[in-house]
């Protein structure tokens, strides 16, 4: 069970690290809005999803959406649609310190909403977590099984508290919003080579 449980912290965390739209968002409502407890709503929405697709995944939706060719050709289609648009709104996003309340800091209904969105339609959280997550859980059975799935869950949930603290911190030190302007530029970027790579 331990071993299954260090297997689901090393394959969440190395999922979830890469830069994304919906590391990005959580990252910059932590930087832009004006204080913590107002950056709540994204992270409770973007871990709620990600907890809800790695449920599916180990609960075995994987083994019936991989098996339906176009199904997944859908999810691909759709999933380069989604990255290009997405690539160019980051692109495009006006940035500031989030001070005067103005900028990309959202309402709690536009982040649940938007955090949402680039959870449950980013084909790369659907990928991972229903492709590589749900296809590694079929190792185990029973309490394990649980157990890794529960490991994956809980990085989730730790990745989004952090990345939105580390947007606060950023947001406090760089005034000129200078660092998140670079940070969308590169992430639009991330996310048209995303796009492309799927293409191919």
């Amino acid at each position: 069970m331990t071993l299954a449980f260090l297997h689901g912290v090393l394959l969440a965390f190395g999922l979830i690290l890469p830069l994304g739209v919906q590391n990005v968002f959580v990252f910059n409502q932590g930087a832009l809005q004006k204080t913590f407890s107002r950056a709540l709503p994204v992270i409770l929405t973007a871990s709620l999803c990600d907890t809800l697709l790695i449920s599916l995944a180990v609960l075995g939706v994987s083994v019936v959406v991989l098996s339906v060719a176009w199904l997944k050709t859908l999810l691909i289609v759709g999933g380069v649609i989604f990255l290009f648009y997405m690539g160019w709104n980051t692109w495009k996003a006006p940035v500031n310190n989030g001070e005067n309340g103005e900028g990309t800091s959202f309402s709690p209904r536009k982040q649940i909403a938007y955090a949402a969105s680039v959870s449950l339609l980013n084909p790369h959280a659907i990928l991972d977590t229903i492709g590589v997550i749900g296809t590694s859980s079929l190792a185990y059975t029973g309490s394990v099984k649980l157990a890794f799935a529960l490991a994956c869950i809980l990085i989730s949930w730790l990745w989004f508290i952090g990345l939105a603290l580390a947007g606060r911190l950023t947001g406090k030190l760089d005034k000129s919003g200078h660092f998140l302007y670079v940070l969308n530029k590169i992430s639009a970027l991330v996310m048209w080579a995303a796009a492309i790579y799927l293409i191919i």
